[in-house]
């Protein structure tokens, strides 16, 4: 499994809208992508949101970096300052998915 942090930096006032967004036009978008899995967003002090998708394999990760994210920027791009945050990870472990790394 493969997971992405993507760290976003919101305006004042914005986390409610992101989080809006996030459920209403994101997330449908993430589950038409071949091998997601889930994806985990927290919020903080007002001004920073999080969101860890996991997949099933690094290039299916990759494949929606390449193809998909830019979209999913552009909507979330009136309601953040500068550019999301990536980082990539291979997961070891997770108890949601009943996942252990080989």
């Amino acid at each position: 499994m493969f997971a992405r942090n993507v760290t976003l930096h919101v305006k004042p006032n914005q986390s409610k809208e992101v989080a809006s967004k996030i459920d209403k036009e994101i997330l449908p978008i993430l589950r038409k992508a071949n091998g997601f899995r889930d994806l985990i967003t927290m919020s903080r002090e007002n001004d920073e949101t999080v969101g860890i998708s996991l997949w099933n394999t690094k290039e299916q990760a990759d494949a929606y970096s390449k193809d998909t994210f830019a979209q999913v920027t552009r909507i979330l791009e009136p309601l953040i300052t500068g550019a999301p945050e990536v980082r990539t990870y291979e997961v070891s472990g997770s108890t949601s998915h009943k996942f252990v790394a080989a």
